[in-house]
């Protein structure tokens, strides 16, 4: 069965539903307020088009298999041509490492304290969260792991602030769930600044139903990962904040999620609700209180939960 295509010729009519449920999907990534989103997202916002688990009840905790192989996916994008999908952001290439602050000849800059800076595992999250705007309404630079180590004025102007916070965002999986550690590895992070791993986990990979990836299963999952400067010991890169020797829980759902190979990225998240959340949680805004949001199990099963480290 074939359908015609714009240009007078003819297509499978399953290349004619997938073109169409990626326009649907590149306008749902987008909204609102025309965001900028990367390929990954566009991807999983696609799987959310054709399967939209995401509108089960929360307290239910899963992840889905994916509904299209990535090749079929790119394959769609490709018909569509480069630059023909509004709003999706290039892969980011690798650059040289170029000095903090060059953007600006302020000689004072690294003179002011810096309450806030989010750093993320994902290079192509980190260039997507700038692109909308995150470090300029939130008051909080952004950076991909590939930057680090921070430059030693932002490093000052941590350390200059009042009760500063490094926010660490990653993907769920058993690699992910090691950024924390890593990156007390790669920064000595100033005496007295926080650093606060705001997930993604498992179990709120599970609360939100995201789309799920396989790779190979892991027999030993240990029971809790390290958070930054657990267990590593004095001296540069030990990390100095009040998660020092602290590592998080893992349940046991989420240790058999991962135990089967399992992975959930940040991508997979509706970028919108990316965004969202992130403002909320470096800002340190806490939801109201309702009757409903009392509940214990309903505040487990919101995406990034409310820090305590």
């Amino acid at each position: 069965m074939r359908d015609s295509g714009q240009a007078g010729r003819t297509r499978p009519v399953g290349d004619a539903i997938l073109d169409r449920v990626l326009r649907t999907a590149a306008e749902k990534a987008a909204e609102p307020g025309q965001l900028r989103f990367t390929e990954r997202q566009l991807y999983y916002e696609v799987c959310r088009v054709l399967m939209p688990w995401h509108r089960a009840p929360r307290r239910a905790q899963f992840t889905s298999a994916p509904a299209l192989t990535y090749e079929a996916y790119l394959a769609a994008l490709r018909r569509h041509g480069p630059g023909s999908v509004g709003g999706l952001l290039p892969p980011v290439v690798p650059k040289p490492r170029q000095a903090a602050g060059r953007h600006t000849p302020e000689p004072d800059l690294f003179d002011y304290g810096l309450p806030r800076l989010l750093v993320c595992e994902s290079d192509d999250i980190a260039a997507m969260l700038r692109a909308n705007g995150v470090p300029m309404e939130s008051a909080c630079p952004v950076y991909g792991a590939s930057e680090l180590p921070l430059a030693e004025g932002m490093l000052r102007m941590l350390a200059l602030a009042e009760r500063a916070t490094v926010y660490l965002l990653h993907d769920a999986s058993a690699r992910g769930l090691t950024f924390p550690a890593r990156f007390a590895g790669a920064v000595d992070v100033p005496e007295g600044v926080r650093v606060v791993p705001l997930g993604l986990r498992p179990r709120q990979a599970g609360a939100l139903h995201l789309v799920h990836g396989r790779g190979p299963a892991y027999a030993a999952v240990p029971a809790a990962f390290p958070t930054a400067g657990s267990g590593l010991g004095p001296g540069p890169g030990a990390g100095r904040g009040p998660g020092r020797g602290v590592a998080f829980e893992l349940g046991r759902w989420e240790r058999d999620w991962l135990r089967r190979g399992r992975f959930v990225e940040v991508a997979a998240v509706n970028p919108a609700s990316l965004i969202r959340t992130v403002h909320r949680l470096v800002r340190e805004v806490r939801t109201p209180r309702s009757q409903l949001t009392e509940l214990r199990q309903v505040r487990r099963a919101g995406f990034l939960s409310w820090p305590t480290a």
